[in-house]
């Protein structure tokens, strides 16, 4: 058994475990291999192992790895800001785009794509600088303005939570994602679903999940790192 193999049960287990704490079924988890910082060759023994979601945040990685790979089955998620100048070489290769956060980024994808993209509107709810995304506030007429935009259909949110070790910080800002997330879809929009959340990562998706997202963006902890060798 790889390591990288044992990583993926630990994980499974952990996501089963939390799902087990809040009367969730597991299945309804997405976990996203987050392979920006490794290799192909790493991403196909994550493949390997059972995983068909790739994310990736820069889009000559994303573009490289789908040449290198080439399996019809994996589903892309470009999970970092996409300048509105490369939407062109990416929104028709990914099957999600968890970074839409404004609307010059969704005019520019109206533009390019040939199909219905889905879409997670980002949102910095612990508003701290360094991240990027909307304010709480700001999602709601955000989104009733993506009505004017029929290639992009509004699956879910996205957030990240602070890099801390305070728990309840980090529970604070899913639970304010879900509660806004609720809210949305009660309104039952067509062009807006709204009934995804992307959120939690490699430190913090087991509370992630306790709080009720549905896809986790794992990458060191699933992946690892190239400098820790063959896995």
């Amino acid at each position: 058994m790889t390591k990288l193999y044992e990583k993926t049960e630990q994980i499974r287990k952990e996501i089963q475990q939390a799902c087990l704490r809040t009367g969730r079924n597991h299945e309804d988890i997405t976990t996203i291999a987050v392979t920006k910082q490794v290799s192909s060759k790493r991403a196909i023994e994550v493949i390997d192992s059972g995983i068909i979601d790739l994310g990736e945040n820069r889009p000559e990685g994303l573009l490289e790895k789908q040449a290198d790979i080439q399996q019809p089955d994996l589903n892309w998620h470009f999970i970092g800001n996409v300048q509105s100048r490369k939407v062109k070489d990416i929104i028709n290769e990914i099957d999600y785009l968890h970074s839409l956060d404004r609307l010059s980024l969704a005019k520019e994808i109206q533009k390019r794509a040939s199909k219905t993209v889905n879409c997670f509107v980002q949102v910095n709810v612990s508003e701290e600088q360094s991240k990027s995304g909307l304010t709480v506030e700001e999602v709601e007429e955000f989104v009733q303005q993506l009505k004017q935009y029929d290639k992009i259909q509004v699956v879910g949110l996205m957030t990240m939570a602070p890099f801390t070790e305070d728990q309840e910080v980090i529970r604070s800002v899913f639970r304010s994602l879900r509660k806004l997330r609720d809210e949305l879809s009660s309104k039952k929009l067509k062009h807006a679903p709204c009934t995804l959340l992307s959120m939690g990562m490699s430190n913090d998706y087991v509370i992630a999940i306790e709080e009720g997202a549905t896809h986790v963006r794992i990458g060191t902890a699933l992946v690892g790192t190239e400098s820790e060798g063959e896995e």
